[in-house]
């Protein structure tokens, strides 16, 4: 997206004070409103210092904006992504219960696909808007409240642990819009997956909202569809002579037996220790051997380790 600058549009400085832009924003306005101005591109022209002296009019956006400004003028090129470029209008915070989904600036005619008046994207993206007056807003109580779509919809993104990606959950949402919040409880399916999609209809005031699942990295296991990867670490003495070993799972921990002979990485699957899957059943757990080796020999385990050495050589092959 192309980054706005306003001050250039207005043509003041970056530091100018609040009654220097007002100056030039109605010096301007006056210059190219469309009821004066017949020239091809002076409505354009018009509607562009509109936009720029709704964000630096106002102090609450020229602060937002002064922080984009800087990043972008030391060619910071993540900018965009650093202040919710890529998102749409739509924003996310963890709050005290939960995720919160906040619409920065928009109004219900931004949500439900009304027009803004010829506001850039990048207008939309970062400050919302809707028909501007003086103060960069229309009271509501003037505004035409358009009839939900019945494609509308808006999307933001739910955090989850593997945990409640397990064993399904109720994740708490509040939505702010216009001032106003509204508390949902939203379901977490059991064995939803990462970039899973949940649809909440209606939820904004006729308008779907999609909860786009991100499950969280877990420090135990490593996820592979419906299967669970885990890695366990036994002694040389059991990869050698066989043994058992307890592993992790979901729901607690299981003896599994290693067979004499196991190699480094090996793997072995626990039957339907993974997570569930739509069809009632669950994946596998497959477990990964590391084979610790032992540190700090003493001479009688360093000699018998000769001898086991020699023995070997004695019989190559075995």
């Amino acid at each position: 997206m192309e980054f706005k600058d306003y001050y250039k549009v207005l043509g003041v400085e970056r530091r100018a004070d609040q009654k220097t832009i007002r100056a030039a924003y109605r010096k301007l306005a006056r210059q190219h409103h469309p009821d004066i101005n017949k020239a091809a591109g002076a409505e354009d022209r018009f509607k562009e210092i509109n936009e720029a002296y709704q964000v630096l009019g106002d102090k609450e956006k020229r602060a937002r904006y002064d922080q984009m400004y800087e990043v972008y003028q030391r060619g910071g090129v993540n900018w965009e992504q650093t202040f919710g470029g890529g998102a749409g209008p739509w924003q996310q915070q963890a709050g005290p219960e939960g995720w919160t989904v906040t619409v920065e600036g928009a109004d219900l005619e931004d949500l439900l696909g009304g027009d803004l008046g010829g506001f850039s994207d990048f207008f939309r993206q970062f400050f919302g808007g809707g028909p501007v007056g003086r103060r960069g807003s229309v009271p509501r109580s003037r505004r035409r409240e358009p009839a939900p779509r019945a494609d509308a919809e808006a999307s933001a993104d739910i955090e989850v642990t593997l945990d409640e990606a397990y064993r399904g959950a109720q994740k708490p949402i509040v939505l702010q819009l216009n001032g106003t919040s509204r508390r949902l409880d939203v379901t977490i399916p059991k064995g939803v997956r990462d970039g899973q999609r949940i649809r909440l209809p209606g939820a904004l005031d006729g308008a779907d909202l999609f909860l786009t699942v991100q499950v969280k990295a877990d420090p135990r296991f490593e996820r592979r569809g419906n299967d669970l990867v885990v890695d366990v670490s036994i002694p040389l003495t059991d990869a050698l002579l066989g043994g058992t070993v307890r592993v992790p799972t979901m729901d607690g921990t299981v003896e599994m037996t290693v067979p004499a002979g196991t190699q480094q990485g090996q793997v072995f699957r626990l039957r339907g220790q993974g997570m569930p899957r739509r069809d009632g059943g669950r994946g596998d757990e497959l477990v990964r051997v590391k084979v610790a080796l032992p540190t700090n020999l003493n001479d009688r385990e360093k000699a018998l380790l000769a001898e086991f050495a020699r023995l070997r050589k004695e019989r190559p092959g075995t």
